[in-house]
């Protein structure tokens, strides 16, 4: 009994196929626009209650900020049926989520301690929204970076 042959036509179909299929499952996986300036504008809120040092607001502010952040975790989750696997992201999407999250608390700590030695009232609350901001501005740039890193790795391979 034979194989039966694939024309290089149809390998190349198929190949396609598979490479537009894993196209829509990585950017499916990925974080939506609305993620960075919600998660932002949480931050910077609990900030801004924390720093006010009125334990009734500390109170809400921490309450508000649980419930929001859960909010905007669970609408990420629930929308992704997939998951991307550590295997597809790679040392390098790991390396660049590691260092956009180091550069955003170096920024958010430069600027508040900056504010603090100028002598601004609320100097962590400032930290936090110049976090928030660059949050808002680069976080789908990290998106595209990660959707590259994904889609470039080989199918099959590691």
């Amino acid at each position: 009994m034979s194989e039966p042959t694939l024309s290089p036509a149809a390998a190349a179909e198929a190949l396609a196929e598979i490479h537009s299929r894993r196209d829509q499952a990585v950017a499916a996986t990925l974080v939506p626009d609305w993620y960075w300036p919600a998660v932002g504008g949480l931050v910077a809120a609990f900030t801004a209650a924390v720093e006010s040092g009125r334990p009734w607001l500390v109170a809400v502010g921490s309450i508000a900020y649980a419930s929001g952040l859960a909010a905007v975790v669970a609408r990420v989750a629930l929308r992704h049926r997939a998951q991307v696997r550590n295997t597809l992201l790679g040392v390098r999407g790991a390396a660049a989520i590691a260092g956009y999250t180091l550069c955003l608390v170096a920024l958010g700590l430069i600027t508040g301690f900056a504010a603090d030695s100028a002598g601004l009232d609320w100097p962590a609350t400032i930290g936090a929204a110049t976090t928030a901001g660059a949050m808002t501005a680069t976080g789908q740039l990290l998106m595209r970076y990660l959707r590259g890193v994904m889609t470039a790795r080989p199918i099959g391979g590691r």
